[in-house]
């Protein structure tokens, strides 16, 4: 039996139904499907269909019952864990645990710069006894491509996660699986979720890769946002490292924040810290259409009166 999300009106004015890749696969198996309930206040009284109904105060779940879950998006109740055996609760998770428990592991891999993730298969405790804080039946490591984005890593991850998921299976049925407890987490990066706060970008305080990474991890969910010189808010939709030695002091400021547009007129090029350079090719002004660089560059107030380079922020 498959649970998954109900199928969503998605796109421009919801133009676009976008439908469970779950729901496709349960036809195409002939498996029933079940929506569950919109939003997480109407999940948590949301009723298991039948086999998997809760049992009776006293009764022992069935032991030939298991629970999957994968990028579920939902924290199931002590009731509905308590239809299934302890042992019997799994979840696929996209990173190498302890490191990034939470909603958002692929996108907070990707904002520190990892260069190594992975998947686990885990037991699904209670929210009490910690979120995918439990014992670990399998994983698999993999290294991490400097141009990874959301998406790439996603694509990846998901058929990893699906070969660990099958050997523990395996394992089970015969008998051989030994779930491991997580090593201490006290010292491990976390993945909360992603909330407007991490799209800003501060140019004093990240370098270039920083902003790029996070760039790659974010920009499938939400656009980076800077400010432009009059502090409005400016969408960096295309952008690249750019090497801050083909830079000379009169061509580009050291100060973090400084920009110009570089010779090739293509590319905006603006100062980060620690004297890293970010190039961005695409932007869109707030309540505008998209734009090149070169096209928003010459509609900026301070390049019509002739400025060659312009301060992006509050000027310290």
């Amino acid at each position: 039996m498959i649970a998954t999300q109900p199928d969503m009106h998605v796109g421009r004015r919801g133009s676009v139904l976008s439908v469970s890749p779950l729901r496709s696969l349960g036809k195409q198996l002939s498996m029933p499907v079940h929506d569950i309930r919109k939003g997480r206040g109407a999940f948590k009284t949301w009723t298991l269909p039948d086999p998997f109904a809760i049992p009776p105060d006293g009764t022992q779940p069935p032991t030939n019952h298991i629970l999957v879950t994968a990028s579920f998006g939902r924290i199931l109740t002590g009731k509905m864990l308590n239809s299934f055996q302890p042992d019997h609760r799994l979840n696929v998770h996209p990173s190498l645990l302890p490191a990034y428990r939470g909603p958002a592991p692929i996108q907070h891999t990707l904002i520190n710069g990892e260069g190594k993730t992975g998947v686990c298969v885990i037991q699904m405790l209670k929210f009490s006894e910690g979120i995918d804080a439990g014992p670990i039946f399998g994983q698999k490591g993999m290294p991490v491509a400097k141009d990874s984005t959301f998406e790439s890593l996603r694509s990846e991850l998901g058929p990893a996660g699906g070969q660990v998921l099958v050997s523990v299976l395996r394992d089970m049925m015969s008998g051989k699986v030994v779930p491991r407890p997580q090593a201490p987490a006290e010292d491990v990066p976390r993945a909360p979720l992603i909330t407007a706060s991490d799209t800003l970008v501060d140019f004093k305080t990240m370098r270039s890769t920083e902003i790029l990474g996070r760039f790659r991890a974010l920009s499938h969910q939400r656009p980076l946002v800077a400010h432009t010189p009059e502090g409005k808010p400016l969408h960096l939709c295309k952008m690249r490292v750019v090497d801050p030695t083909i830079f000379k002091p009169e061509s580009l400021r050291p100060e973090p924040g400084w920009a110009t547009l570089d010779t090739s007129g293509k590319i905006l090029s603006i100062r980060c810290a620690e004297g890293t350079v970010l190039g961005v090719t695409k932007v869109k002004p707030e309540g505008k259409p998209f734009r090149y660089a070169q096209e928003f560059w010459h509609g900026l107030k301070g390049v019509k009166s002739h400025a060659k380079q312009i301060y992006f922020g509050n000027l310290p």
